[in-house]
C-alpha cells in the first residue's frame, strides 16, 4: 500500500476519532477508581437512620420498595443486597447501607456528576447501534495502531528496528498483571 494512503488513514481516523478516544480515556481513568470514590454522581445529603430489619431471608426488592416509601425516597429500585453483613440498596439518586446487627444506618441522596456521567454512560451502554459503533471503533483502533506502525519509513525508528520490541512490550505487560495481580 501507498505510504502516503496509509499516512492519510491514519490521520483521517484519528482526527474522526479524536473525541470519542479522549472521552473513553477520560472515563475509563475514572471507572478504574470508582471504589475509591464516586465520579459519577456526588452526595448531596447524608441522613442517619435506625431500622428494624426482618429475617435475612425477607430483605428483598419489596422490602426495599417499602423502606422506601417509609423515609420518602420515591426512586427507581436498581438493586437490593445483604453483604457483609450490611443491609444494601441502591435507586436512582439513593442508596441505603444498614448494619444487620444493629439496625443502624444512613441514606445518602446524590446527584448525577455533569458531563462525568454522560461520559460514563460511555463505558456502560449496551444498546445495539452503540455496540455496532464500538466495534467499528475497535477496528478503527487497530487500523491506526497498524498504520502508525508501519508508515514511519525505514530508519532506525522504523517499526522494524525499534518498534517491534516496544510493540512486544506494550502486549507482555499487560499480560503479567493479568496473570500475577
Amino acid at each position: 500500500m501507498n505510504p502516503l494512503k496509509i499516512r492519510n488513514l491514519h490521520r483521517d481516523l484519528g482526527y474522526f476519532y479524536i473525541g470519542l478516544i479522549i472521552s473513553f480515556a477520560f472515563s475509563g481513568i475514572l471507572m478504574n477508581h470508582r471504589e475509591d470514590w464516586h465520579p459519577e454522581k456526588y452526595t448531596t445529603e447524608t441522613k442517619l437512620i435506625k431500622v428494624n430489619l426482618p429475617n435475612e431471608d425477607l430483605i428483598n426488592d419489596k422490602f426495599a420498595e417499602n423502606l422506601a416509601k417509609t423515609y420518602g425516597i420515591d426512586d427507581k429500585l436498581r438493586r437490593c443486597k445483604v453483604k457483609k453483613g450490611e443491609v444494601k440498596i441502591s435507586f436512582e439518586n439513593n442508596d441505603i447501607e444498614i448494619d444487620m446487627k444493629t439496625g443502624k444506618g444512613e441514606i445518602i441522596s446524590f446527584s448525577k456528576t455533569p458531563i462525568i456521567s454522560q461520559t460514563m454512560k460511555l463505558h456502560k451502554n449496551t444498546s445495539n447501534w452503540w455496540i455496532y459503533y464500538g466495534d467499528i471503533f475497535g477496528i478503527s483502533l487497530i487500523t491506526i495502531a497498524i498504520t502508525g506502525a508501519i508508515m514511519i519509513p525505514a530508519g532506525k525508528f522504523s517499526f522494524k528496528q525499534r518498534g517491534w520490541k516496544l510493540a512486544l512490550a506494550g502486549i507482555i505487560f499487560p499480560l503479567l498483571i493479568l496473570l500475577f495481580v
